[in-house]
């Protein structure tokens, strides 16, 4: 006897995808999405952000948006980096949820479905990667970033670059996101800690890419450090807005 189908969950969802140079994983990203997403919620939208993409991820996404009506493409027509294609993703979102991942096909989107229930006492579900399928010296510098940004933020949470986060819609209108690049996911958990928001953590299962490759290299180091005190000057003696 079959197991009866899990019962939709009432909110709408905004599903956001950055993309740079997809074209060989974009297609399986959304069609996970598209197979998953309609059938669990009430109403969902698909957003994929290409971020000037150089290969034809825009031209397959625009394929699949005729296809399926809840896909759609928010377009950058040069490069701006990880940080603003998350951030016009968030803009473009109109739903009660919002939710993002990369296009890689490195996480389950299923999971969400235990994410979910977690914000009856929560705004924001931060995932962490169990198992981790990267490579040792990415998994070493993501140790050795989690540990400095832990120290210098107050940042209290396993994995913050992970890209499997869960957001209520008054969230993500309050998350006035700077950054540009790859430091976007420190920022954005280092703000959420000074909206004071309510954060739980979830475990998600990775998996290793099985096509394309990271932008992500070890010379990214010093940038990446100038970055950090940046943020850190701006985020605690910045301007701060009203709650």
């Amino acid at each position: 006897m079959s197991e009866p189908e899990p019962k939709p969950f009432p909110q709408s969802i905004s599903v956001v995808l950055p993309a740079y140079n997809e074209e060989a994983c974009i297609e399986e990203a959304v069609k996970a999405c598209t197979d998953f997403f309609p059938a669990r919620f009430a109403d969902c939208e698909i957003l994929v952000v290409d971020d000037g993409s150089k290969d034809r991820t825009a031209e397959l996404v625009r394929g699949l948006a005729e296809r399926h009506p809840a896909v759609k493409l928010v377009q950058h027509a040069k490069n701006q980096g990880y940080g603003r294609a998350i951030a016009s993703g968030f803009a473009a979102s109109r739903c009660d949820l919002v939710f993002y991942t990369d296009a890689d096909c490195q996480f389950d989107v299923r999971e969400v479905a235990d994410l979910v229930p977690l914000l009856a006492d929560a705004d924001v579900v931060l995932g962490f990667r169990v198992y981790r399928y990267d490579s040792v010296l990415r998994c070493l510098l993501s140790w050795v970033y989690n540990q400095l940004v832990r120290v210098l933020f107050f940042i209290r949470v396993r994995d913050v670059d992970c890209a499997f986060k869960l957001f209520e819609r008054h969230v993500i209108e309050r998350l006035e996101l700077e950054s540009s690049d790859f430091f976007v996911d420190t920022e954005m958990v280092a703000r959420l800690s000074r909206l004071k928001a309510r954060v739980v953590e979830k475990g998600v299962r990775h998996y290793p890419r099985t096509a394309g490759h990271t932008t992500v290299r070890a010379s990214h180091i010093p940038r990446t450090l100038w970055t950090v005190a940046r943020m850190w000057f701006r985020i605690h003696f910045g301007r701060r807005r009203p709650a």
